[in-house]
């Protein structure tokens, strides 16, 4: 695959062509971000500047650029893997409405192992229909958005079997836990990965799913995989369930 990398002064950017580099499979088509050279070869401040022909962007960005990469999928064509997170809900819709024309590949995690973790929680709180759930997730000082793309997930993942769900992030007030709620927990320190533990208790005793990034590298892995999937599909938004199907 011809890869534009869209993000790439940043530190996933970087592992991203690390990675494409190193696998002898993909190659970089070019690099977009407002902190590169543009007197480097295949490097631009803007994807308006872009000449090169490509495959599949991935994007290891910020939120506030999806305006930006919108345009150029759907002028270009080209498919687009959205890794970044914390988007606004205007943000998501443009990405859904976008998505009609051209595929979209979006997570709020890029894991294989988040997207079996998520299967798992669904069947726990099947399993345990009155058990207070609590999600926790820990994150290096650097990261922006709270909670993470990927405790929201897990979240989204409870609430797809509980409709009534609410969630309290951070629970910032005192009083007694709702039991219909879905508590969000972020802790940001040092140069932590990503962690993220689901704990579900029924009083008499506690399921706890974790899954723990040793590297970031597993991100860039599976920015590829889907990448891989994308370029085979018809117009649409995608996930990693679907990928995984």
């Amino acid at each position: 695959m011809k890869i534009l990398v869209y993000g790439s002064t940043g530190h996933m950017g970087a592992i991203l062509k690390e990675t494409i580099a190193k696998n002898g499979r993909d190659t970089v088509a070019a690099c977009v971000s407002c902190d590169e050279d543009p007197s480097k070869p295949h490097t631009y401040q803007s994807l308006d500047k872009v000449t090169e022909k490509a495959d599949v962007l991935i994007d290891f960005s910020n939120h506030v650029c999806t305006d930006e990469i919108l345009s150029y999928v759907l002028k270009s064509k080209v498919p687009a893997v959205i890794c970044t997170t914390g988007q606004t809900q205007e943000e998501l819709d443009k990405i859904g409405q976008a998505s009609k024309t051209v595929p979209i590949f979006r997570s709020g995690n890029m894991s294989l192992g988040i997207a079996v973790l998520t299967d798992l929680v669904k069947k726990a709180v099947i399993m345990f229909p009155e058990a207070d759930v609590e999600i926790v997730e820990m994150h290096h000082n650097r990261k922006l958005d709270v909670p993470s793309g990927t405790a929201l997930m897990l979240a989204d993942a409870v609430k797809s079997q509980r409709p009534d769900a609410v969630y309290n992030i951070g629970r910032p007030e005192g009083g007694k836990r709702d039991p219909k709620e879905i508590g969000i927990h972020s802790l940001r320190m040092g140069n932590e990965v990503g962690t993220h533990t689901v704990y579900i208790n029924t009083g008499n005793e506690v399921l706890t799913l974790t899954h723990q990034a040793e590297s970031r590298a597993v991100f860039a892995d599976g920015a590829l995989k889907a990448a891989e999937f994308l370029i085979q599909q018809q117009p649409g938004l995608y996930g990693m369930k679907e990928m995984l199907q």
